[in-house]
């Protein structure tokens, strides 16, 4: 899959995924499907986007002041014909990177971890094998800034296998680039801070996750896993052009619209950290992410200047849907603002 960014007149969608047919037809259909004037209700719109042959769609709105917004439409299992539930669980993919920068900048703030120390010092082992391990620090690890090779990005990895030692991939490959010269997004990076989290801790990451930063602010409905859960709660996932359903996938952290939301107001707000963490986090990385999987694609964003966080969660990949989730998320927007 390919990225490029389509010129619209109201916006510049940007880093598309997708399949090489979206060049020929997508830009022209889905840009046109942009400038259509947008309806009145979210509910509306989202109807729109399932007549497009999306399967589902999720939308959480928090409207600071205002009671949360739960919307949803489509299918949360198209074989049983099982409507969208505005509460399901769903796979959020690298928006699950906000949740691990904060969890290191938690343990930088106890001392715990530093974000100057290199991999080589947390990780001896992989000193041979990953290069320039000894230079690499964690804050270029969070910052997409190490170098090391993406094992996404590796032919022999495969979306739709959950037992890929992603690690296994990289090693003993050559770098990208000299650490800190250069920005290339690379899983890798997160796959090394989880186990460079649970080796200093001495338990699971994602145990710190839960009851250091989600516990104490009310959110639940998060976990690490589909494992860890009963998956008629988990919305199907669907990839263009086949049939199956990816929910059984373990593809990392899964969590409500409403869960993601919270977290993303807490993270915008400050509210997750002390003083000194939020310090720390300034600068470090982003407030806001997206997240893709076989299946799931996944929106997490706060709009400062109305004060309001929109989670979107589509269960439809592949072809130029990726593409169209990017439009029915600004055309929301609008909706929104019209307000």
């Amino acid at each position: 899959m390919k990225k490029f960014k389509l010129a619209a007149i109201r916006i510049i969608t940007a880093a598309v995924l997708t399949t090489t047919s979206i060049y020929v037809f997508a830009p022209w259909e889905f840009g046109l499907y942009y400038l259509k004037p947008t309806p009145d209700t979210i509910e509306q719109e989202l109807a729109n986007a399932v007549d497009e042959r999306l399967d589902g769609i999720i939308v959480y709105v928090d409207r600071n002041g205002e009671p949360p917004e739960f919307y949803a439409e489509g299918f949360h299992n198209r074989k049983t014909k099982t409507p969208a539930d505005p509460r399901a669980l769903f796979k959020i993919a690298s928006i699950g990177k906000l949740y691990d920068a904060s969890a290191v900048v938690k343990l930088v703030a106890k001392k715990t971890l530093s974000l100057d120390k290199t991999l080589a010092e947390y990780m001896p082992e992989l000193s041979e094998s990953i290069q320039y391990a000894d230079k690499i620090t964690l804050r270029m690890m969070i910052q997409h800034r190490s170098g090391i090779p993406n094992f996404t990005d590796v032919e022999e990895f495969d979306w739709s296998k959950s037992n890929i030692d992603g690690l296994a991939l990289i090693l003993d490959k050559p770098a990208d680039f000299e650490p800190d010269t250069d920005y290339n997004y690379s899983n890798t990076n997160y796959l090394l801070l989880h186990r460079i989290m649970t080796k200093v801790l001495g338990y699971d990451y994602g145990r710190f996750i839960k009851q250091e930063m989600l516990l104490p602010l009310g959110i639940e409905d998060t976990y690490m896993s589909v494992n860890e859960v009963n998956q008629d709660r988990v919305m199907s996932g669907y990839y263009i052009g086949y049939p199956d359903d990816f929910k059984y996938l373990d593809q990392g952290m899964i969590s409500t619209a409403e869960a993601v939301g919270k977290f993303v107001r807490a993270l915008n707000d400050g509210s997750l950290f002390t003083d000194e963490e939020a310090e720390i986090y300034r600068g470090l990385y982003k407030y806001q992410h997206d997240g893709w999987v076989l299946g799931y694609w996944s929106r997490a964003r706060y709009y400062a200047d109305i004060d309001t966080v929109v989670v979107q969660f589509v269960n439809t990949t592949g072809d130029d849907t990726l593409l169209l989730s990017q439009i029915i998320h600004y055309r929301i927007l609008d909706i929104i603002r019209k307000r």
